[in-house]
């Protein structure tokens, strides 16, 4: 009589405990144990529960290969989800086999689980792995099906294709993950003076492994209704009129100042902290060196000699590399949207900046169009106050277009669910690129559906408060894929083809670099463990078929956009993983994070324009500003969502931070703990350094980055 101990821990989850019947079975290289009920004395399998088992068998059964988890009714017991965080079996000889899970099981049903030591499909040579890993792709590929939301954008999850699972029954009898129950609640939610419509069932129908924990779903909801309440009772989000004086703004979020916030409302009209932004904003990715200025662009030397002074000149500043751009082209042609019944107006701006002798970068010349004219005049810092601050206030309008539709939704939110998708689609849970990108794809698919359900669906907030509305989205974000490419998606590339490795006070960089390092140290670890050659990579076919997806599914196989559609060799494999996970991570906390702290003072980040670009000088007033800037509603929706998205709700799980223990060998474990030593260095130096910045730079604090773009 052979006898094997089982130890069965619960996940902590509200709910995530079952009274149904669990068995188990255990296969071998030698055989397969009896179908083993789990039960002891009182109740089994309570949440955060860990609880000892027997399996008796006639004898060894070898090498184990597989655990079969049966979940079954339990007398009269309404069927129930359980969450089973890992099994972990010890053999008669005593030798420990961690069987990790970490997922919800729910209906009646049987489930594989394979041991925790990463294996690619070389690795595996018996036909029951192979046949096992075939099995759970295929299931997968089933449960989690593209969708093209609109032409020229990345494929997105098809979510009907889970309330699809949910009635067949075939699925149910599956030995892979199944799918949420149905729920007919109806459709087009309002929250409790909420702006937002919410299309219910598509929040409710995910696939319960990816759909937000409880405790986070009562977090977004205990930061959205509160200053959502306040607003409505105060009436701001029915004012369809212009703000009478820019102070009234102070008020909108009074309970809600940060020291950001108070920061940028003092200093929103300085030139200095106009440039500030283009280095630590929430946008810090537009600016290029220039060594000779574009022909649309037409700046002389006598129109900035009074701002660079006596001693340099213009061509002498573009020789030596401090002259920047900033170039908004694709808004020239962006469809324009009506708010509160009246036309929207949009411009193309190129803002030209100086990086001068104090390290300061502040702006030279901005011009409102791409055509240069006598409609379209060079705005200097020596014209009048109020048409060099409108000016500049069109260029914040743009800076806001182009950040929040392309580099937050689209390379980081959209990307990040294609990376997501195919991860789940092409390989199986025992792969080891499967355990390191699952952390970094954790709620991904879920936040991407409540933002189509409540901001990008027809008359959703996009439609509420941007001059560009819902059309002019889709035609940004098509534009911008069309356009982006590998170079700008791996951040060390991009600061390099964009001029700025140089440039001083650009902690983006600084701290952007240091995360990328880390996780390229804690990558290479890994690939090295797994992939001892580079022939492993090109003979890892999951992985190769992974890569495919990824550039056919996000990237729409555009050769141009020079993303890999193959892997050849452990060196482009590392690249390839440390970009994704520092965009799921770091990339989308630097975009994400600071919007309510640079947002909530409207007028450095309108999100529409009232009146036409200027085309002459000499006409603005401060009653003419006022009328252009966005009304009182639409300022108000737009900065509910900043101060929503900006607010990370709990269950957050913090840059490496890998509380699911997918990787059971010693050696990715180590590698784990190496990588979050370096983060806890990279925290403290950024922590000591912003002690002596007088506007410090927090946003890519390990501390502060979630694992994954989850809000």
């Amino acid at each position: 009589m052979a006898v094997y101990r089982l130890c069965v821990t619960t996940g902590s989850y509200l709910k995530a405990g079952t009274m149904d019947n669990i068995s188990a079975t255990l296969v071998g290289t030698c055989g397969e144990s009896p179908k083993q009920r789990l039960d002891r004395v009182g109740r089994d399998f309570a949440p955060g529960s860990v609880q000892k088992y027997k399996v008796r068998c006639s004898a060894e059964l070898g090498e184990l290969l597989l655990l079969r988890l049966h979940k079954e009714r339990f007398a009269f017991f309404r069927k129930d989800s359980w969450y089973c965080s890992c099994i972990t079996v010890t053999a008669p000889d005593g030798t420990i086999i961690p069987f990790p899970c970490y997922q919800w099981i729910e209906g009646y049903c049987t489930m594989e689980l394979r041991p925790g030591t990463g294996r690619t499909i070389c690795q595996d040579s018996l036909p029951l792995l192979l046949d096992h890993r075939k099995r759970e792709l295929q299931a997968r590929q089933e449960c989690y099906r593209w969708k093209i939301y609109a032409p020229g954008f990345p494929r997105m999850v098809d979510v009907s294709s889970f309330e699809e699972m949910e009635s067949d029954k075939k699925f149910a009898l599956t030995k892979t993950m199944p799918c949420a129950e149905q729920d007919d609640s109806p459709g087009n939610r309002y929250l409790p003076g909420f702006p937002m419509k919410i299309d219910i069932p598509s929040l409710l129908h995910m696939e319960p492994n990816i759909r937000y924990s409880a405790t986070k779903t009562a977090s977004l909801l205990f930061n959205a209704i509160p200053a959502s309440l306040g607003m409505k009772i105060r009436g701001l989000l029915d004012r369809k009129a212009s703000w009478k004086k820019l102070d009234d703004m102070r008020n909108i979020f009074w309970c809600h100042k940060t020291f950001t916030t108070e920061y940028v409302t003092e200093h929103w009209c300085e030139d200095n902290f106009f440039g500030y932004q283009y280095l630590n904003g929430v946008n810090p990715v537009m600016l290029h060196c220039l060594s000779s200025l574009p022909s649309k662009l037409p700046v002389t030397n006598d129109m900035v000699a009074p701002l660079l002074g006596p001693d340099t000149c213009l061509q002498t500043e573009l020789e030596k590399g401090n002259i920047f751009l900033a170039d908004y082209w694709i808004l020239a042609d962006a469809p324009v949207h009506c708010l509160n019944g009246r036309q929207q107006y949009v411009a193309a701006p190129l803002c030209l900046l100086w990086l001068n002798p104090q390290g300061a970068l502040l702006p030279l010349a901005i011009q409102l169009s791409q055509t240069p004219g006598p409609d379209s005049p060079i705005f200097l810092p020596t014209d009048s106050e109020w048409d060099w601050l409108l000016a500049k206030t069109w260029v914040r309008n743009s800076e806001f277009l182009v950040h929040e539709n392309n580099t937050h939704f689209l390379c980081t939110h959209l990307l990040c669910e294609a990376f997501s998708m195919a991860t789940l689609r092409q390989l199986p849970l025992c792969h080891p690129v499967f355990k390191l990108l699952l952390p970094h794809t954790r709620y991904t698919l879920q936040v991407n559906t409540i933002a189509r359900a409540t901001l990008l669906n027809p008359e959703g907030l996009v439609d509420q408060v941007t001059s560009i509305g819902r059309c002019g989205l889709l035609y940004l974000m098509r534009t911008g894929l069309a356009h982006f490419t590998y170079t700008d998606f791996c951040l060390p590339d991009s600061l390099r083809a964009r001029g700025v490795l140089t440039i001083p006070n650009y902690y983006y960089r600084d701290d952007g670099l240091k995360i990328w390092a880390a996780i390229e140290s804690f990558v290479s670890e890994i690939v090295g463990y797994y992939y001892p050659s580079d022939d492993s990579v090109q003979q890892d076919l999951e992985l190769q078929a992974w890569v495919g997806e990824i550039f056919t599914q996000a990237f729409l196989g555009r050769e141009s956009s020079g993303f890999p559609s193959q892997l050849c060799t452990s060196g482009q494999l590392v690249k390839y993983l440390t970009a994704i996970i520092f965009n799921c991570s770091a990339q989308h906390a630097a975009v994400n994070s600071g919007q309510h702290d640079f947002g909530a003072w409207m007028p450095n980040a309108p999100s529409s324009m009232r009146q036409p670009p200027l085309q002459t000088k000499g006409t603005t007033t401060l009653k003419s500003y006022l009328e252009t800037l966005p009304e009182v509603n639409v300022t108000c929706n737009n900065l509910l969502l900043f101060w929503l998205v900006s607010q990370e709700p709990k269950d957050q799980r913090p840059l490496g931070t890998y509380p699911d223990q997918h990787f059971t060998e010693e050696v990715p474990q180590r590698s784990i703990a190496a990588f979050q030593n370096h983060l806890a260095q990279i925290s403290r130096d950024i922590r000591e350094r912003n002690q002596n910045l007088e506007l410090p730079y927090i946003y890519l604090d390990p501390a502060f980055i979630e694992n994954s773009v989850s809000i």
